[in-house]
């Protein structure tokens, strides 16, 4: 039996996983300080739960990743404390994020998390690796549904030019 058969929690990581999933985990921690300063920022309640959604999905990785880490030796990327809230009329006008740039950002972050999971789905060779981010991926998505829908309903959402009618190139 070759080393990389039976169990693969038993299998050892190779250079890639370790490094994504590391690396991940380093910027999930990053996004959790800027989120929670988001949180500060925000003045829309719908955008606050969504905020709080989204650090706790990072939070809920994070805890995966960290067990797979730690169960294969590998020492854990430094944790930023938390950040105390804050109230959003101390914070002066001028250096307030708004709603519409939070939500952006959070749009964004989605689309990257997404493209992440995917690369490490894709470069995985153990199988609970690669299904630990297919349901980071589905969660993401999920989360990423919800953020188009209130930048929708909010009218925060800044779309491209839209096609509405095709031309017709024999006319």
């Amino acid at each position: 039996m070759g080393i990389l058969s039976g169990n693969p929690t038993e299998e050892p990581m190779h250079y890639g996983e370790v490094y994504l999933t590391w690396s991940h985990l380093l910027a999930n921690n990053g996004m959790i300080d800027l989120y929670q300063g988001f949180y500060n920022h925000a003045g829309d309640e719908d955008l606050k739960k969504l905020i709080k959604e989204g650090i706790q999905g990072i939070k809920n990785e994070n805890q995966e990743i960290e067990n797979l880490l730690k169960a294969n030796g590998i020492a854990l990327p430094p944790t930023p404390p938390e950040r105390p809230e804050a109230n959003l009329e101390e914070i002066p006008v001028g250096a307030r994020f708004n709603d519409v740039e939070i939500a952006a950002i959070l749009s964004t972050d989605v689309s990257k998390g997404l493209v992440i999971c995917s690369t490490i789905i894709g470069q995985s060779i153990r199988e609970d690796i690669g299904m630990m981010y297919g349901q980071f991926h589905m969660k993401k998505a999920q989360f990423g549904v919800k953020v188009l829908h209130l930048n929708k309903e909010k009218g925060w959402l800044l779309p491209p030019p839209l096609h509405l009618k095709a031309q017709n190139k024999h006319e």
